[in-house]
């Protein structure tokens, strides 16, 4: 019975730009987890399925659209010359549908991602990525009740997610599509999937391997395919376990990296089988932040944390609350000590009951943090930033803390900060800025729970006479 209480279903999002990396890497991860003695299920693009069952888009264009058509042929008999020259033309939508969406419609049947970028193009066809969209829904469903019911832990991984439609779509007829099916974002964005990667397209940071010969319709241009790259990556922005798999290194050791991503939000050990490590990284940002139109496109969340009663020093436990417009999605998460350099996180998602039924553990020796969460995209890189609320222990008043997860260091790691942030330095790893400490209810030169380190014994029990700095009003 605790064997079947222990394994693990995991429902990860493998989405990304063109040529970047997606179908090599979902094989890739797929044979690692086997080999650790995983049940490993994947997830078809719907989009495939539904195309290889016989449906034409084009057939869709045709009947849908036909009386349009009409239209535009009587309207331009009347002038053969500017028809002349804007069919010699290839035309390009205003928000980046590859040419050949336009040009030659038949060729989109061939490829799932450019039928999803033409839908809500022309016509009615609105309906029909309407149609797609629950149909995902049911297979995906199909797959995590499979999932659920194996004798192993369970790997699920997604050829792109629910919020992928969203990039190829008008936010207001995407709205229109929420509020018609009952849709709630949140949960379909943030409870749904475990994690979201995102495998940042060739043409941004690695141009040199961009092709599209072996491809049978991608023709993007870079310029298009980087947009494109883009509009994929903002479909997610929000989800809590969002992470995006840049070009800063080569391929082999890209591939590397979204695995270990995978690995550490699963809190495996994978000592040194990876070579290339990224790491969380943290800033401390100077106030007030600047005006919402300084950022990027981005998605606010209110966030609750609560630290509950542990065995021991060496194991912090907590629950976090975080949603938008009274929408909210709960996790668990337990931080044990290091392995093989690495801070152990296991997390749990939760339901309202089993959230509501573990608050009763809160730790009375901290307070209840609360934060509003700014997440956006600068520089392929997906960041988070907390701006602490009250209540709140005095020493969080004004804090403001910037995360990312990385691999790059020195000058390298400055060059993809927000420039529009006034950030006053890095404060990875410093205990001043540690969740757990901030939270302490006593001062931090008369307690006994102020931890440096959950790796050292001595350290995590120690009191703080004579800590690094402390910390007033937010800053050290």
């Amino acid at each position: 019975m605790d064997a079947i209480e222990e394994r693990k279903v995991y429902r990860l999002v493998l989405t990304g730009g063109p040529c970047g990396g997606k179908t090599t890497g979902q094989s890739r991860l797929c044979t690692f987890f086997e080999n650790l003695g995983w049940k490993v299920f994947r997830v078809p693009e719907t989009a495939t399925i539904l195309l290889s069952g016989g449906i034409k888009f084009a057939d869709l264009v045709a009947e849908e659209d036909l009386s349009k058509k009409k239209a535009h042929v009587s309207g331009t008999s009347a002038g053969t010359a500017s028809t002349s020259t804007s069919a010699n033309k290839p035309a390009v939508f205003k928000d980046g549908v590859p040419e050949h969406s336009v040009i030659d419609i038949d060729k989109i049947t061939t490829c799932p991602r450019c039928m999803a970028a033409a839908v809500g193009k022309v016509g009615d066809v609105y309906k029909f990525q309407e149609n797609l969209l629950r149909t995902m829904i049911q297979i995906e469903n199909t797959y995590f009740e499979l999932g659920r019911t194996s004798n192993k832990n369970c790997l699920i991984i997604c050829d792109r997610g629910f919020m992928d439609a969203s990039a190829y779509i008008s936010k207001e007829k995407w709205d229109r599509m929420m509020r018609s099916n009952n849709w709630n974002p949140v949960e379909l964005r943030d409870n749904r999937y475990n994690q979201i990667i995102h495998m940042v397209s060739a043409a941004n940071g690695a141009e040199q391997f961009y092709a599209t010969e072996e491809h049978s319709c991608r023709s993007e241009g870079v310029t298009l395919a980087r947009e494109l790259d883009y509009k994929a990556a903002s479909a997610w922005i929000g989800h809590p376990y969002f992470d995006v798999i840049d070009n800063s290194t080569d391929f082999e050791n890209k591939v590397n990296r979204m695995i270990e991503c995978v690995c550490q939000k699963l809190g495996i050990d994978i000592g040194d089988r990876l070579s290339i490590t990224s790491r969380k990284v943290k800033f401390l940002v100077s106030g007030p932040v600047p005006a919402d139109t300084a950022f990027p496109a981005f998605q606010d969340f209110e966030v609750v944390h609560h630290y509950l009663q542990c065995a021991g020093p060496r194991v912090q436990a907590r629950l976090r609350k975080r949603g938008q417009n009274g929408r909210w999605s709960y996790i668990h998460t337990i931080r044990r000590p290091q392995q093989h350099g690495q801070s152990i996180e296991v997390r749990t998602q939760l339901s309202h009951r089993d959230y509501l039924n573990m608050l009763t553990q809160q730790d009375d020796a901290h307070f209840t943090i609360y934060k509003k969460r700014r997440c956006f995209l600068v520089n392929n890189q997906y960041f988070q930033m907390d701006i602490y609320k009250e209540p709140s222990h005095p020493r969080c008043k004004g804090l403001i803390l910037l995360e990312t997860y990385t691999s790059l260091t020195g000058d390298k790691l400055k060059a993809i900060l927000p420039k529009f942030l006034n950030i006053v330095k890095e404060v990875t790893g410093q205990p001043d800025y540690s969740m757990f400490n901030l939270s302490l209810r006593e001062d931090w030169n008369n307690t006994k729970k102020f931890c440096y380190s959950l790796h050292d014994q001595e350290d995590a029990e120690m009191k703080t006479n004579g800590h690094s700095q402390k910390m007033i009003n937010g800053k050290a």
